[in-house]
């Protein structure tokens, strides 16, 4: 008899769930903080933004930051939480 208790021992994520979050979790970060950056520094077009030299590097430590404080201290990114990918 095993003494692991049966509600702590938990399945493996499909890896399909954990690619599409991070493809969702993506496009949703670099679409929101581009635009932001976009509008703050002046940097919208017609068809949307377009960002060069710092704004595009801002855009780039956002998208990372993004990844890294809501894995690491939040418990997991909105699209992991929402396809329970975590």
């Amino acid at each position: 008899m095993s003494n692991l208790d049966p509600a702590a021992v938990t399945k493996p994520v499909a890896t399909w769930r954990k690619v599409v979050a991070a493809i969702l979790d993506f496009i949703f970060v670099f679409a929101i903080a581009g635009y932001a950056i976009a509008q703050f520094t002046g940097n919208t077009t017609d068809e949307g933004f377009e960002l060069k030299d710092g704004p595009a590097l801002l855009l780039f430590a956002i998208v990372i930051l993004y990844f890294i404080v809501f894995r690491r201290f939040l418990g997991g990114t909105v699209f992991q939480r929402l396809l329970g990918a975590r």
